[in-house]
């Protein structure tokens, strides 16, 4: 199956098409799973309010900062933190295998577009309906923990390409590392060596300016750091101008990347998929 546009009567007619019927679908299975989604969003909310309780405990033995970073910073930062990982955050990658396994994979090559798309319609669907909840927390959160910030106007402009390309990174890279499940039956270790490196170098565990210097330098060469922590230290930082137009110029190479890199694993793991099912 061939990675680029559907060869289908209608072309991008045919595509949102697609997109709408899936997007509907998703909303109407997420919402019939509400309990599910209300654990979830714990989750999304918890993990950055012990960080910033971690942080802030550091800060305040600290005589109240830590490298520049005041309680009301690491508010600010884990806040924002928050909505922006949801917005990034995508699944596919930690269910695959079960699909190959399963044989449920062989329905998606029947389909006239790439099996790519139902999987991004889902992840839209379920930001759609999570940021609904995210926004009021993020409101909430800050009534409690008063974080500071001082974005600049060109970073506020900037921040909607920026989340929109942190978003196809990480959801093309993920999607493209899940390949391996036509190699390989299980892949949840290959998953959780993924997650321990995303937590540390895209700025979820701690600020990436709070790590050590090598360890910075290897969070700018890698993809990590453009899918969550640009986006967020637009809002928290202070960037230039000139910055801010590297960044995502960085996000749109790495994209470009991904993307490569998906068309020939793909090209691939379906040759696999279909020698094997014969």
């Amino acid at each position: 199956m061939s990675s680029g546009p559907p060869r289908t009567p209608g072309g991008l007619r045919h595509l949102w098409a697609v997109y709408r019927g899936e997007f509907q679908t998703s909303v109407a299975v997420q919402l019939q799973y509400r309990g599910a989604q209300v654990i979830w969003l714990l989750g999304t909310v918890l993990g950055p309010l012990v960080y910033l309780a971690v942080w802030s405990a550091v800060a305040a033995a600290s005589g109240g900062e830590v490298d520049g970073f005041s309680r009301a910073s690491f508010a600010a930062y884990y806040i924002v933190l928050m909505l922006v990982n949801q917005v990034t955050f995508s699944w596919t990658m930690y269910e695959f295998d079960s699909r190959i396994r399963e044989g449920a994979f062989s329905p998606l090559l029947l389909r006239p577009v790439h099996p790519i798309h139902a999987d991004l319609a889902d992840n839209l669907a379920n930001k759609a309906l999570t940021m609904l909840v995210l926004l009021p927390t993020a409101g909430v959160l800050a009534l409690v923990f008063h974080p500071v910030l001082h974005p600049r106007p060109w970073a506020i402009l900037a921040l909607i390409p920026a989340l929109g390309l942190a978003f196809a990174v990480r959801f093309t890279l993920e999607w493209t590392l899940a390949l391996a499940a036509f190699w390989t039956t299980r892949t949840s270790a290959l998953n959780q060596a993924y997650e321990a490196v995303l937590l540390f170098l895209s700025g979820q565990i701690a600020p990436l300016a709070l790590l050590p210097g090598p360890f910075r330098a290897v969070a700018d060469a890698l993809p990590f750091r453009w899918m969550v922590a640009f986006p967020v230290q637009l809002l928290t930082g202070q960037p230039s101008p000139g910055a801010v137009a590297a960044g995502l110029a960085a996000q749109a190479a790495w994209l470009a990347a991904v993307l490569l890199l998906h068309r020939g694993l793909w090209r691939a793991a379906t040759r696999r998929y279909a020698a094997v099912g014969g």
